[in-house]
């Protein structure tokens, strides 16, 4: 048999000439040298009959196997019961100091992966002789097989190619498969990309091009990556099919699982850490405000209240006091909700009977004028109603109390009272001040805030929209009575916010940390309010049982509230006050981030986002460069989804018949969202035909209404060769050095 290994003029073939690959070659060169020494098995030797389960679970383990099974062991989480004390970090966090032994079932399974551990000597050189004998055969095997297939017919220096590799290599497997049924082959995958690093080596190697024509269309979805072109990304929608509409658009990674909400953090907090204090920074002076460590600290904060910063800056909060609005445009719409006045952290049911999570709200209109009329009657009643008590000592009230708080010295009966007879109040909200021709004086007073928090700002993402978002990217107006009631939630998309108290009043605030709004959901559904489309006020003590911590502080005049992205909030008016609002969103990966995955959040649950991220990532890549690498990588994966549906859609419309027109777009014309989901619809836009009112539908609803596409319209926005250009031109800008950007 060795003569055999040994013997080159059994095998007649130059390794060389062939192309087999190195690896096949050297191990071909390792199975003669090492078999071919090897002693033919013995045939008068007898075998040692293997003991039963019952006799081998009696056998003394080996130190090595022990020693394994303690390494394992330390790998595992640590099991904790109820009464043994928890060191360390909290979990999922793994301990180290495991004592507990494997299970019987752990063991058998070790024992079945790795026999050779619980056999004796003469066993495992049983075992040895056994498997060099197979070895013997089946290298024989490959021999044959190699001498039938004429390999030394192939001419010296011509290049095989990867596949044809491949493809040689398994059909040789599977004749020695025919021939060798006692020797049991895994099932492999050719080429199957488990990582983003082969992926990118494959993009990269032009040999590997064959390969990827010829791949299933759910194998192209994984060649998607940012490194591409836009020529490369065009040929790569060609080979997708245009049977089967694209309607399912995604701005994620194309592997991403849909958003949902989180798991709340699983770390037990005391009841200290259930009432955090609040995140706070008094100003002294303008250099204190327009310093970059203010910025730094409102971004690693939850919430952060910035004290004393209108007297700093000397900004004249009397622009926006109820005299001054009524004095400048008295007729300007506000909105109303009326709700029922209570103290700030109760909510009762429409019986007062029981403390719920629904917050009732009416809503109406009216003007500047009348709502100032009502507040300034509202604060008569109060002073009115305070002197009717006739209390021994009293006073008259601060702006930090109100007329329906609960005192310390009577709750019983205040509350009783209040549970009787439910006093409702008129709330004025939403007061657009985004007319500069109307509110000149009051938008240019904000401009003497900081770069970060103002309304424009370059560093503000929403200032990029290239069009109004009413309260967002706009200056809005709250006019307060006692008890006035913003309910829970979180900015749209997930955005920042700035809040100001122009006064004479306090407002209270209520906020959780954004890693526990999808317990906040939770507690909505389990209170049958839709989280995103409800109304809701939450019952602190049900918060605090679900290990859900809160911040509350008061907001005074002249106070900034910053609400970091994604911060659960709700604020209740403690006395007569105005506040302005807006929202901004810094240029951080975590801000861009956020929004993105609320934008896809809100399709599942057909929530309208009036924040258009498809369109506000376009104008990001056309007007800013960026150095942060996440950041870049989001924004460019955005583009990559969204170019890569935009070709797939003309190239489906087209194949239906129907013919893209080009219809433009205005300078400032606002993003389009479809009539019937009120999804964003971007560029291409689909418009029923015989409609007297022009209705933008996506894809998905323009094919509800036309399976064929008959009778719509089909609009371009943009040329394709322009959103080419923005996407080639859109690259990670290298910078020298760090450098603060004001």
């Amino acid at each position: 048999m060795s003569t055999i290994f040994r013997s080159e003029e059994t095998i007649s073939m130059n390794k060389d000439a062939i192309g087999f690959s190195k690896g096949l070659s050297q191990r071909i060169q390792f199975l003669e040298i090492q078999l071919g020494q090897a002693p033919l098995p013995s045939i008068t030797s007898k075998r040692r009959q293997l003991c039963s389960i019952e006799e081998a679970w009696n056998l003394p383990i080996s130190l090595e196997m022990n020693s394994r099974q303690q390494q394992t062991a330390q790998m595992l989480p640590r099991q904790v019961t109820k009464n043994s004390p928890i060191q360390g970090p909290p979990p999922p966090y793994p301990h180290s100091n495991i004592t507990e032994s494997p299970t019987p079932a752990k063991r058998i399974k070790e024992d079945v992966l790795n026999p050779i551990y619980n056999r004796s000597a003469q066993d495992c050189q049983d075992i040895i002789q056994q498997n060099k004998t197979k070895f013997l055969q089946f290298n024989q095997n490959i021999i044959t097989t190699f001498s039938n297939h004429n390999l030394d017919n192939v001419q010296e220096g011509r290049m095989i190619s990867e596949q044809a590799i491949l493809d040689s290599y398994e059909y040789i497997s599977n004749e020695l498969y025919t021939k060798n049924t006692n020797i049991k082959f895994e099932p492999t995958t050719i080429l199957s990309i488990t990582n983003d690093e082969t992926s990118r080596h494959l993009h990269e190697d032009s040999d590997y091009t064959e390969y990827n024509v010829s791949a299933s269309i759910s194998d192209l979805s994984q060649t998607f990556k940012i490194q591409m072109d836009s020529k490369q990304l065009l040929s790569a929608v060609k080979l997708l099919t245009i049977e089967d509409p694209p309607i399912n658009c995604t701005v994620l990674q194309g592997n991403t699982a849909p958003p949902a909400p989180p798991d709340c953090p699983p770390q037990k907090l005391s009841r200290d850490q259930l009432l955090p204090p609040t995140p706070s920074v008094h100003l002294e002076n303008k250099k204190n405000a327009f310093s970059p460590q203010l910025q730094e600290f409102c971004l690693k904060h939850p919430i952060a209240v910035v004290r004393g910063l209108a007297g700093a800056l000397k900004l004249d909060l009397g622009l926006f006091s109820t005299k001054t609005l009524v004095e400048a445009n008295p007729d300007h719409s506000v909105e109303v909700r009326t709700q029922v006045h209570q103290s700030p952290d109760e909510n009762w049911d429409v019986s007062q009977a029981k403390r719920v999570w629904a917050c009732i709200s009416h809503r109406s209109h009216t003007t500047i004028a009348k709502y100032a009329q009502y507040q300034a009657s509202s604060f008569q009643d109060s002073l009115k109603d305070e002197s009717d008590k006739g209390f021994t000592g009293s006073q008259i009230m601060s702006d930090s109390d109100s007329k329906d708080s609960v005192s310390n010295s009577n709750i019983t009966l205040k509350r009783k009272k209040h549970k009787s007879s439910s006093k409702m109040l008129r709330f004025g909200t939403n007061v657009d001040l985004s007319d500069e021709r109307k509110w000149k004086p009051q938008l240019s007073e904000l401009q003497k805030l900081p770069a970060f928090a103002r309304v424009i700002s370059a560093a503000n993402m929403l200032s990029h929209v290239g069009h109004v978002i009413l309260g967002m990217n706009t200056v809005q107006l709250y006019m307060k009575v006692p008890g006035s009631r913003t309910p829970g939630h979180q900015e749209n998309n997930n955005f920042c916010s700035i809040n100001i108290n122009i006064g004479p009043g306090d407002c209270e605030w209520f906020a959780v940390p954004d890693a526990y709004w999808g317990g906040i959901h939770n507690l909505c559904e389990k209170n049958n309010i839709s989280y995103l489309h409800g109304s809701w006020w939450p019952v602190l003590e049900d918060l605090y049982k679900e290990n859900i911590p809160v911040y509350r502080f008061i907001q005074k005049p002249g106070d900034l509230v910053w609400v970091n992205a994604g911060c659960v909030h709700w604020v209740q008016s403690v006395g007569w006050c105005n506040n302005i609002a807006w929202n901004v969103g810094p240029l951080t990966a975590r801000q861009y981030s956020l929004a993105i995955e609320r934008y896809e959040w809100n399709k599942l649950q057909a929530f309208k986002s009036i924040v258009p991220m498809v369109h506000l990532s376009w104008n990001l890549a056309r007007n800013i460069k960026v150095s942060d690498k996440k950041l870049f990588e989001l924004i460019k994966m955005c583009l990559l989804q969204t170019l890569k549906n935009i070709l797939h859609t003309q190239e489906y419309v087209k194949f239906k018949g129907v013919e893209i027109r080009f219809n433009g777009r205005g300078k400032n014309d606002a993003s389009h969202y479809c009539g019937q989901c009120e999804v964003e619809v971007f560029n291409v836009l689909f418009i029923k035909e015989q409609e007297k009112r022009h209705v933008v539908h996506c894809l998905s609803c323009a094919l509800k209404l036309s399976p064929s596409l008959q009778g719509i319209v089909c609009l371009e926005e943009y040329r394709l060769s322009e959103l080419q250009h923005v996407y080639d031109s859109f690259t990670l800008y290298r910078t020298q050095g760090l450098a603060y950007t004001q």
